[in-house]
C-alpha cells in the first residue's frame, strides 16, 4: 500500500530502455474512485505531460516508477478522449462525507494498492491545529465505489 504524497515527484523510467521519461505530477481516478493511472511531467524541451495507464506500470519503488515501455504512454489529449477522470489535485481538500451525511473531514491523501488500482484508505484532516492536537484521521475504504462531485466526496467506509 502506498500514499500519493510519497509517489508525487518520483522519476518515471522505462524498463525497456532504462531512460528517464519524466516525473509523477498527479494521480488519475475514475468517476467511481479507482486508480486509472498517473500524470507525468515530460522530460526535455518538447516532451509534454503524458498519461501513464495503471496497466503499463511494472513497479512503484521507493525511488522511482518503472513502466513497461515508453510506447505505452498516452498524450494528455489522448487520455482526455479515452477516459473520464478526476485528478488528485482536483480532490485534495474537498469535504468527505458519509452516505448518512456525516462530515468526516477534508481529503489530505489517499492510500492505494498499486497492483489492484484501488483506494484502500483515505487520510483526512480537520485543519492544521486539529492535526496537531488530534492527529489526522485514516479511514479504511469499503468495497463500495465513492461518489465524486464538484462540491464533495461521498464514501461508504468501514469502522
Amino acid at each position: 500500500m502506498r500514499t500519493f504524497s510519497k509517489l508525487k515527484g518520483l522519476p518515471v523510467y522505462s524498463n525497456s530502455s532504462a531512460n528517464l521519461l519524466g516525473h509523477v505530477t498527479d494521480l488519475c481516478l475514475s468517476a467511481k474512485g479507482f486508480i486509472i493511472g498517473l500524470i507525468m511531467e515530460g522530460k526535455g524541451l518538447f516532451n509534454r505531460d503524458r498519461f501513464v495507464p495503471i496497466q503499463s506500470i511494472d513497479a512503484l519503488g521507493e525511488n522511482g516508477v518503472m513502466v513497461e515501455s515508453e510506447n505505452k504512454l498516452l498524450s494528455i489529449q489522448d487520455m482526455k478522449t479515452n477516459y473520464t477522470y478526476n485528478t488528485y489535485d482536483d480532490l485534495r481538500y474537498k469535504s468527505v462525507l458519509t452516505k448518512e451525511g456525516e462530515r468526516l473531514g477534508l481529503l489530505e491523501d489517499v492510500y492505494f494498492s498499486e497492483k489492484m488500482g484501488t483506494i484502500e484508505a483515505y487520510e483526512l484532516t480537520d485543519g492544521f491545529f486539529a492535526d496537531i492536537t488530534e492527529g489526522k484521521k485514516v479511514i479504511k475504504a469499503s468495497s463500495e465505489p465513492l461518489t465524486i462531485s464538484k462540491d464533495a466526496i461521498v464514501i461508504d467506509f468501514l469502522m
